[in-house]
């Protein structure tokens, strides 16, 4: 590109011709921001911030941990032979604490609850049992002929082991706000026909899954 002269006469100029000024430096340009730099001895060490970091994703999941099993589910172990076949000695189940809060118990649930004052059996150090929901608030329960009645209706239990027989319960009237439990293994449970019903809020939530032993994973 050519620029015009003021002189008609003189020869065409171009751009690689015209001396720079002393005072012209080209277009501006803005300096990048770039942040301080803090001195060396207030920088915290690479290992000191992972360290940090470490501890606070620990201390969350530790918090994550106690508030799941506070109101969310919890692992227990099953210490003796009172709901075999179902579940045996050593068996790993997790209990789901939650869903009692959103609908109420039901009949067949394997519940796991705190031990009733009434019942003393297996020594202090058994402090909550597992057993299965068999009669539920203000029914009529009973026992006749190897068979359980509810409001003088036989209950069908598939969940037992064929043959199975249940004895020991005298009629009876199960109160308000309490539940009928037994254990699967009938003929050798120390349950509900013990020590009676038991109230709801000994009920510690329901048995949802077995994780251990891996061979016998199981929902319930």
């Amino acid at each position: 590109m050519e620029r015009p002269s003021t002189d008609p006469a003189a020869p065409p100029v171009s751009d690689q011709d015209v001396p720079a000024s002393p005072h012209d430096d080209g277009p501006e340009v803005l300096p990048l921001l770039s942040p301080p730099v803090r001195p060396e001895s207030l920088r915290k060490p690479r290992w000191r911030r992972t360290a940090v970091e470490w501890l606070t994703v620990l201390a969350l999941a530790a918090a994550a941990a106690v508030l799941l099993r506070a109101f969310v589910v919890q692992a227990f172990y099953i210490p003796s032979g009172s709901m075999e076949p179902t579940l045996k000695i050593n068996d790993r189940i997790i209990v789901d604490k939650l869903s009692y809060h959103l609908h109420s118990v039901h009949r067949g649930d394997i519940v796991v609850f705190r031990r009733p004052p009434a019942d003393t059996a297996g020594g202090p150090q058994i402090k909550d049992l597992v057993k299965r929901v068999v009669g539920l608030p203000g029914e009529t329960i009973s026992s006749h002929g190897g068979n359980v009645y509810i409001n003088g209706k036989i209950l069908k239990e598939p969940y037992l082991p064929r043959g199975t027989h249940t004895y020991g319960i005298p009629k009876q009237v199960i109160p308000k706000g309490e539940y009928f439990v037994m254990g699967d293994n009938r003929s050798d449970s120390y349950d509900s026909r013990r020590f009676g019903p038991i109230p709801g809020s000994l009920i510690i939530g329901r048995v949802i899954f077995r994780f251990w032993p891996l061979s016998r994973l199981a929902w319930f």
